[in-house]
């Protein structure tokens, strides 16, 4: 599978060309991220540029750039094993293309082990974290913690940090006991929560419509917000998958009589935020 991007390369080039004051982050759409530092670190979170599995998951938004045209990476990480977070044909050509390494538990990495005959991938390019490991790329430290996600054989989340503050990718986990430890462990600055509606979506093996919630609703994303005490909550996933979209500015409501978070910040793939 080549994957063909509906925007060029102008993305991977302004993020190749960016000179951080800090962090700063570029969502992918769907659960996607890169990150780059003011040392030029740069770590790809749960990239994802797959066109789903029509008629069933149907994608809903561009494909911002063929990983191709990645030309420096230090580090992929993936949350979780499931298609649209550890994905061979968005992920292997960033691997064999770079210096980057793919970190992710115990399900994503078996998937990734077969990237080796499929794609090429160096074995010594594969490593299994799980919670309470720590990973230094570059100037971030990333810690594996826990996740609850009842859809995923072994979820994780990530925290990163880094001088200029603190990000918190959880996948797509949902409200739990293990964000509030995570919420008095650190000091969030960002946190990224997969929000989405409930749907019909047509089953796996029967292809029949079934109900289907993937991600947290409103409440649920106001209640991970207070949980990990983040300063800024970004919420994602909303614009992927026909079927299970979202407004995320509804979310303002949801959180607005709590302590956490200050803010919620709405970006569309390919927009940039900074810590």
């Amino acid at each position: 599978m080549t994957i063909h991007s509906d925007w060029g390369d102008w993305l991977p080039t302004a993020v190749a060309e960016a000179e951080p004051e800090g962090l700063d982050l570029w969502y992918l759409g769907c659960n996607g991220f890169v990150l780059k530092a003011a040392d030029g670190t740069t770590v790809f979170i749960d990239p994802y540029l797959g066109t789903g599995d029509p008629p069933r998951t149907v994608r809903m938004i561009p494909i911002p750039f063929a990983p191709e045209d990645v030309d420096s990476a230090d580090a992929v990480l993936a949350t979780h094993e499931h298609t649209d977070h550890t994905h061979g044909p968005s992920q292997a050509p960033i691997l064999t293309g770079t210096d980057a390494t793919f970190f992710g538990p115990s399900g994503s990495v078996e998937i990734a082990d077969g990237w080796r005959t499929a794609h090429g991938v160096a074995a010594g390019d594969l490593t299994e974290v799980s919670e309470g490991d720590s990973i230094e790329v570059g100037s971030l430290s990333v810690h594996v913690e826990p996740a609850h996600d009842p859809d995923a054989e072994h979820p994780v989340s990530y925290v990163v940090e880094h001088d200029a503050g603190t990000f918190f990718h959880g996948g797509d986990a949902r409200p739990s006991e293990s964000f509030e430890a995570i919420g008095s462990a650190y000091d969030i600055d960002l946190a990224v929560a997969a929000f989405g509606s409930s749907g019909m979506v047509p089953d796996k093996r029967t292809r029949e419509p079934t109900y289907t919630e993937w991600y947290s609703n409103e409440n649920m994303v106001a209640e991970v917000a207070s949980q990990l005490e983040t300063d800024r909550l970004l919420p994602t996933h909303w614009d992927m998958w026909k079927g299970l979209t979202a407004d995320p500015s509804a979310i303002r409501d949801h959180v607005r009589g709590f302590e956490y978070p200050r803010t919620v910040d709405v970006l569309e793939i390919g927009d940039k935020t900074s810590l």
